[in-house]
């Protein structure tokens, strides 16, 4: 974990920083900034079209009576990709614009998905293995089921 946020704090902003000192000796300095600004307010603009349409899906979904469960998903990613956006640089700007592509928003939470899926199990449990499974790693959530056919008959 520690190498992990190593990387993200100290090793992205020496590449950012790499980026501009090679960026702005090929086409100078004023055009890099230019460019830094100009992708912020373009990247503020798709994140604003990205997260609208999303959000309509999500309310579409809501009112079907469906799960948002992709949408929530995709919200998530949108924001992030404005978070890095906003942030100068060119590292960064590339990851957020990727993050903004639909199909690659689909590819990423397909990984995630199976990344997750590989990592929580979902179990039901019978009263009797309840009183075997007191394993302090575990984490019991009491639901209900409904079944959907039920709710919609007289």
């Amino acid at each position: 974990m520690f190498a992990k946020l190593l990387v993200i704090f100290i090793g992205i902003p020496l590449i950012e920083l790499y980026l501009f000192l090679l960026i702005g000796q090929k086409i100078g300095v004023l055009p890099t900034v230019a460019t830094v600004v100009l992708t912020g307010f373009l990247g503020a603009w798709l994140t604003k079209q990205q997260g609208l349409k999303t959000l309509a899906r999500y309310q579409q979904t809501l009112s079907e009576g469906k799960m948002p469960h992709t949408e929530v998903i995709e919200g998530i990613m949108i924001l992030a990709a404005g978070a890095v956006l906003l942030t100068p640089g060119f590292l960064t700007d590339a990851l957020g614009f990727f993050l903004l592509i639909p199909p690659a928003r689909a590819w990423v939470r397909q990984r995630l998905s199976n990344h997750l899926q590989a990592r929580v199990q979902v179990a039901t449990e019978t009263a009797a293995n309840r009183a075997a499974s007191k394993d302090r790693s575990v984490i019991e959530i009491e639901a209900e089921v409904i079944d959907e056919r039920d709710r919609n008959q007289p």
